[in-house]
């Protein structure tokens, strides 16, 4: 029951994190938005119907049943159609349309009918006077501002949860602490991971060494870290070291001899390096079977922003390689493809991720905070680089709309034209439509995929 009630507990504190994520992003758009005279008519955490909203002045703030996002509404986000129009009803029948002076009228295509929908709707947010704080109306910059604040509020939430995460908690490493003791000695290349009654015992058993141990030295050399001793035992086959351990307070002698054995060798990277044909390359080195206890090491605050950087680049190729990973999330989902540990998940992925996290016992209670604030992190850095797509409904496409609209005024004002007006972003209607239809089927194989065939983040 309480492993029940940490797992709850767990997908609470993520769904809690992500709405104040997706709170302070809007809040990014709200600011500068009020700041800049824009009129704001809603102030919205989530989608789908209203379960809590309180008026405010003349911003609506308010809860909806679906938290999968968020959103602000202001007034004239579209600009209205070229001057000399007359309104025509459109196919719906519930918007009109408006054609030019002198052309004949047409029965409109849907497509044609979206895009006046928009533009209609848009215009419909203005009220008598209010023309001078539509957002079509601000000037390039400020609009720029206004849709890059959301993004920038998640960037900068994640910066603050990496300094906590690094500064506070710190980085896993290895320790001087014994973790692991083998029982026997197996090749790297065996074809068995278990011991048998006639295997050698290994050398780190059979001197007597316990998980929990502290190397204190060998041979007399001091050991600051586990790879000073990995690279003495390495180059001492069969030859025997004194080593001396810290247990239960008390340092104790120990004596062991290291095996000569054969095991893989790693690059730079860490992987298993491979020779010419594609195979594992090995060597024979002095082997003891002893690994280390990962610990915490707080990590000094030049180190926040480039792991926020790492984080960034992380993000940036997955989305750069996300239809093949779509791909492989379909063949996993609906096959017998396996998951990428390492590629997208949902929010019922990260959810589930967020409860094991809390429900493992093995975990202890700092690695735990210290997971869901990394986890909570990488969500800031994703809803980051994602909504800076320059696509429409994206923040990103919005940008790209006023830089168009700014790139075109300085190029008329360069040859001496007559301004060109706002862009008329309502045109891009269909490709929205587009995008949200594209996002929205992602988002549905992913949510599948996160219950069929969960990522198991622990083997």
């Amino acid at each position: 029951m309480e492993t029940v009630l940490l797992y709850i507990l767990g997908v609470l504190i993520v769904v809690v994190g992500l709405a104040l994520s997706i709170g302070l992003h809007e809040i990014g758009h709200l600011l500068p938005a009020k700041l800049f005279g824009v009129k704001v008519t809603q102030y919205m955490i989530g989608f789908g119907p209203t379960l809590w909203s309180r008026r405010k002045g003349e911003t609506e703030y308010g809860v909806k049943a679906i938290p999968l996002g968020g959103y602000i509404a202001m007034i004239g986000m579209f600009p209205p159609a070229k001057k000399g129009g007359k309104v025509q009803a459109s196919s719906t029948g519930f918007f009109n349309q408006l054609v030019q002076e002198g052309e004949p009228e047409k029965k409109p295509g849907a497509m044609a009918t979206m895009v006046d929908d928009a533009r209609q709707s848009s215009a419909d947010t203005i009220g008598e006077g209010e023309d001078h704080r539509a957002f079509y109306r601000l000037p390039v910059v400020k609009r720029v501002i206004i849709m890059l604040g959301g993004p920038t509020m998640n960037l900068l939430i994640a910066v603050v949860l990496f300094a906590v995460l690094l500064m506070g908690f710190g980085t896993a490493q290895a320790s001087t602490t014994v973790g692991s003791v083998s029982e026997c000695v197996l090749p790297a290349t065996s074809s068995r991971q278990t011991c048998e009654p006639t295997d050698e015992q290994a050398p780190g058993a059979a001197a007597g060494l316990a998980p929990g141990d502290r190397l204190v030295s060998m041979n007399g050399t001091p050991i600051d870290s586990w790879d000073q001793s990995t690279e003495i035992i390495r180059e001492s086959p069969g030859t025997p070291l004194a080593v001396v351990v810290e247990r239960d307070g008390t340092e104790q002698t120990l004596t062991m001899t290291p095996k000569l054995t054969e095991r893989y060798v790693s690059d730079a990277d860490g992987e298993i390096a491979e020779d010419a044909a594609g195979e594992p390359v090995t060597q024979q080195v002095g082997f003891v079977g002893i690994g280390p206890a990962g610990e915490l090491v707080p990590q000094p605050a030049t180190a926040v922003l480039p792991a926020v950087g790492e984080n960034i680049g992380a993000v940036v190729h997955m989305i750069a390689n996300l239809p093949q990973r779509m791909i492989d999330i379909a063949n996993a989902a609906f096959g017998p493809g396996e998951r990428d540990p390492n590629g997208p998940i949902s929010v019922v992925g990260v959810g589930r991720v967020a409860g094991e996290i809390a429900s493992i016992d093995a975990i202890p209670v700092n690695s735990k905070i210290a997971s869901m604030l990394g986890l909570l992190a990488s969500l800031n850095v994703a809803l980051f680089v994602f909504n800076l797509i320059p696509l429409m409904p994206l923040d990103g496409g919005h940008v790209a709309g006023a830089l168009w609209e700014g790139l075109r005024r300085q190029f008329a004002k360069l040859f001496k034209r007559p301004d060109p007006g706002p862009v008329d972003t309502a045109k891009l209607m269909p490709l929205t439509f587009a995008v949200v239809v594209v996002l929205g089927a992602m988002s549905l194989l992913l949510i599948y995929a996160d219950i069929v065939k969960p990522i198991n983040i622990f083997g």
